[in-house]
């Protein structure tokens, strides 16, 4: 990840700022970064998590969408996430006032869950969006590091490739890891049929 911008802007002037060349961004409490463009692997994945969900949702017939691009803006600092997979309530997307034109949610009702798959910045995986995505009150995040980038101190010695589940309980994120052939458990979808290494294989 490379600093785009190194003086602190607001969301409406990152907003306005936001050139169409074909790359992203993301406005990390005030400063906007490019990201990295994605490998192939990290794609597969992202679609293979995104298409677990759908059809999930697809099955409960829940009012639930996964849109393309899409960011979730959190409530205190200034900054502006594209998650890799971010799942939408439709029911709330009215009441998200930067929504229609921005395509950006502010809103906790308006996000059920949310997924990163971890690449080579994955500190702000571990951290800073957890730290926002917590205390914006998101009730489900999950963390797939299908490549075993995160410290130690998360995935352990040797790094193992790691899902974490993490659920708002209390207003703080409690995360569960998932690894080999463990079933993921979403209290979102609590019947979902998925193995943390359904979602590693799938970078094959």
């Amino acid at each position: 990840m490379s600093q785009a911008l190194t003086k602190p802007i607001t969301f409406d002037e990152f907003s306005e700022w936001y050139p169409n060349d074909n790359k992203r961004y993301e406005l990390h409490r005030g400063v906007i970064f490019e990201m990295a463009p994605p490998t192939g692997e990290h794609e597969k994945v992202v679609g293979f998590i995104a298409r677990k969900l759908t059809v999930e949702f697809d099955r409960l017939n829940l009012r639930y969408t996964i849109p393309k691009t899409a960011f979730v803006k959190t409530p205190s600092a200034e900054s502006a996430y594209s998650p890799d997979v971010l799942l939408l309530n439709l029911d709330n997307l009215d009441h998200e006032p930067l929504f229609q034109k921005q395509s950006t949610v502010t809103q906790a009702a308006s996000v059920p869950l949310v997924v990163e798959v971890v690449s080579t910045n994955w500190r702000d995986d571990y951290y800073n969006k957890l730290r926002d995505y917590e205390e914006m009150g998101i009730p489900e995040y999950w963390i797939a590091d299908y490549a075993a980038l995160g410290a130690r101190k998360f995935i352990g010695n040797p790094k193992q490739s790691t899902v974490f589940v993490c659920a708002l309980i209390e207003g703080e994120y409690q995360m569960t890891p998932f690894q080999g052939n463990n079933p993921i458990v979403s209290p979102t979808f609590p019947q979902l049929n998925l193995t943390a290494q359904q979602i590693f294989d799938a970078a094959n």
